[in-house]
């Protein structure tokens, strides 16, 4: 029995509202506890994609297992808290910034454990969530369920926005549990949940009182006060585990790095006049560009948190100076939408530590050191003008990138400064510079500048590292095993095979969209959860129009889809950054939504008629699970290519509904599509 009163579209709607949810949060703190699983947080989305297509295989067993849904979540915040590890960061093909120590689980290891813990906490809660999808007609369920799910991700925003800790999440959680679990809610549930928010109470509030801790919409930061000799301090910041900044003065760092001062060094004693600073952090760039006499600084910083730490914390107050101008964004997006021109514009040290979503291997910064990126500045530079970037870089093939590609940009080899065993140095570039030491490649192989296509700055070459393809392996393995083992003979789903593929190409439709909103828009979390949120928005509509239009020959539609998948080949995202914002904005929302909403017309088509809408619709998630898997492809194609491969998957997807349709019996084709998973006691009477 379940909490009265409750009626049972209300109970769907919350349970899609907990899955996603949980999903996000799952997403989200596992990577501020993991050090580097921030780089491989779409491992998590992969689980949790698996998770909830096993739950819906689950639903129509006779056992409910939802009742231990929170005690699984509670021990994977315990195993996370209490196990936290490190990824191996050997091998010269990819880069990782931070500081490094073995402990904990191998990688091999680790990333499996944390992929089948959050399929686990997923499969119990989506189970229930299967229950409740099959009292409904199949788009009614679907209906409810993406109205669902846009409620979780306009909440989780809400938490990120307000910069609220992992209590809060917590709390929500747990209310959303007591309010839908069985009456009267066991013992053992109720001391999970308490056990849960304890765990995250204390996590969120540690009781050294060295170190102060607070959360930003992209990291848990932690700061810790240093002092040193003759009245000098400092405040070292981390983030998500990983040492990334120092709050210092001027002087400090003017007696420590040296190298800090080198851009203002080469402008061979010019005034820096007008200074733009790209991660600008917690103020201590801008503090020294102030004392070397800038008249003016905008200072554009991603993350809220770290400006109001620099702001409280900075000893040289260098935020509260009339001539510093801060801009909360994407350093990229605000190049592409100023139009100030500066003597000197100045990357500091902006590595950003995470992706910019769980789901797509972009990183913050990636957009900003691509070639595009790199002339975008420099149509930025007054005449006489100087660019820079610094940064602990750590390996040499990295300079060579970033000093190529301002070689290609400038039309001249930069100035290069290097110290220190991790390759400490300013890169710099104009004519109106002063060189210690020229870039020379000398016989080196030097790699090929980024471009906003192929955005990978820390790989080497076009390849999918051997990490990410030993931990995809193990995951796949995963995958068929659980679904093997809860499902079944796969036949079981074979009359889905075409909802598989479109569940596959749909995630990576998704994936694309998000890519190129944050090239167009920033990659900040905001426009990160507008993107998700438009995403909903445009299923939600695919489906109202599917409700009330009569059927359609899939073959109109699927025209429809390809078409929508031709102009957006055919316009490239790059090619809309000429357009001013407020037309840029409708045309990229036309050339990402339009392929959507035409994918969700057929989904939703061919949705309406399933007579199992669970088994249906658990193919369709473990069909996205491989699509997560296949982004990887672009690591070695770039991301206008995976345009391709989702046409391909769709056009598998009406190959197989077709080969259904015109199966020898439509009574076989039924009796395929309908062989339930398990044997039930009876079946669910439709809500009134």
């Amino acid at each position: 029995m379940y909490a009265p009163g409750v009626p049972s579209r209300v109970r769907l709607l919350s349970l899609s509202f907990l899955m996603l949810f949980v999903e996000l949060a799952l997403i989200r703190w596992t990577g501020s506890n993991i050090i580097y699983l921030s780089y491989f947080s779409n491992f998590v989305l992969l689980g949790s994609f698996l998770g909830i297509g096993i739950g819906f295989l689950r639903s129509r067993s006779p056992v409910r297992m939802f009742r231990f849904a929170p005690l699984a979540l509670a021990l994977l915040v315990f195993l996370v808290l209490r196990f936290p590890v490190s990824v191996d960061r050997t091998g010269s093909q990819l880069i990782f910034f931070g500081e490094f120590k073995r402990t904990g689980f191998p990688i091999w290891l680790t990333l499996p454990v944390v992929f089948v813990c959050s399929a686990a906490v997923m499969a119990l809660i989506a189970e229930e969530v299967g229950r409740a999808f099959a009292k409904f007609e199949p788009l009614t369920a679907y209906r409810l369920d993406i109205l669902g799910s846009i409620l979780g991700i306009t909440t989780f925003s809400l938490l990120s926005f307000l910069q609220l800790p992992p209590i809060a999440w917590g709390v929500v959680v747990a209310g959303a549990f007591l309010l839908l679990l069985p009456r009267p809610v066991g013992v053992g549930a109720i001391l999970a949940l308490t056990a849960l928010v304890a765990s995250l109470a204390w996590e969120s509030f540690p009781q050294n009182t060295g170190v102060s801790t607070s959360w930003s919409p992209y990291y848990k930061i932690q700061v810790q006060k240093v002092q040193f000799g003759h009245g000098l301090r400092q405040y070292d910041v981390a983030v998500n585990g990983i040492p990334h900044q120092a709050i210092s003065s001027v002087a400090e760092r003017r007696r420590t790095s040296p190298l800090y001062f080198a851009p203002y060094a080469r402008l061979a004693g010019r005034s820096p006049g007008d200074v733009l600073i790209v991660g600008a952090g917690t103020g201590t760039d801008v503090a020294i560009a102030l004392a070397e006499g800038a008249r003016r600084v905008d200072a554009v910083e991603i993350d809220p948190r770290l400006y109001q730490l620099g702001r409280q914390l900075q000893p040289n107050r260098a935020y509260q100076d009339p001539r510093v101008f801060v801009h909360i964004t994407d350093g990229r997006a605000f190049l592409e939408n100023t139009k100030r021109k500066f003597d000197l514009i100045l990357f500091a040290l902006p590595d950003s530590l995470t992706l910019v979503s769980g789901q797509s291997s972009l990183r913050l910064e990636s957009y900003l050191f691509t070639l595009e990126s790199i002339n975008s500045a420099k149509a930025h530079l007054k005449a006489g003008g100087a660019f820079a970037m610094y940064n602990w870089y750590r390996a040499r093939w990295l300079v060579d990138r970033l000093a190529n590609t301002l070689n290609v940009s400038f039309g001249r080899p930069p100035c290069v400064d290097t110290t220190g065993g991790h390759g400490h140095f300013a890169v710099l570039a104009d004519g109106h510079v002063r060189c210690a030491a020229t870039w020379s490649p000398g016989r080196r192989s030097i790699p090929a500048p980024t471009r906003d296509n192929y955005p990978f700055l820390y790989l080497r070459t076009r390849t999918i590292p051997s990490l990410y393809l030993t931990t995809l392996a193990l995951i796949l393995a995963a995958a068929l095993i659980g679904v093997r083992a809860v499902g079944g003979p796969f036949r079981q789903m074979g009359g889905y095979v075409d909802l598989f593929f479109m569940g596959a190409a749909f995630l990576l439709l998704e994936t694309k969209n998000v890519v190129q909103f944050a090239l167009l828009f920033g990659t900040t979390w905001f426009v990160n959860a507008l993107v998700f949120g438009g995403i909903l928005v445009a299923v939600l509509a695919a489906i109202e129009v599917a409700r009330r239009m009569p059927a359609m020959r899939p073959a109109i539609l699927y025209s429809a889809l390809f078409a929508s998948l031709a102009v957006a080949w055919a316009i490239p995202p790059d090619k809309l950054l000429s357009l001013a914002l407020p037309l840029r904005l409708p045309a990229a929302i036309g050339l990402a939504f339009a392929p959507v909403f035409f994918a969700n017309l057929v989904f939703a088509a061919r949705f309406r008629g399933v007579a199992t809408s669970t088994v249906a619709f658990a193919a369709n998630l473990i069909g996205a699970m491989v699509g997560g898997v296949l982004e990887y492809v672009a690591l070695i194609t770039g991301y206008r290519a995976l345009l391709l491969v989702i046409a391909g998957l769709y056009a598998c997807a009406f190959l197989a509904g077709r080969r259904l349709r015109v199966s020898e019996s439509s009574a076989s084709w039924a009796e395929a599509a309908t062989t339930p998973v398990f044997e039930t006691v009876g079946d669910v009477a439709p809500d009134a």
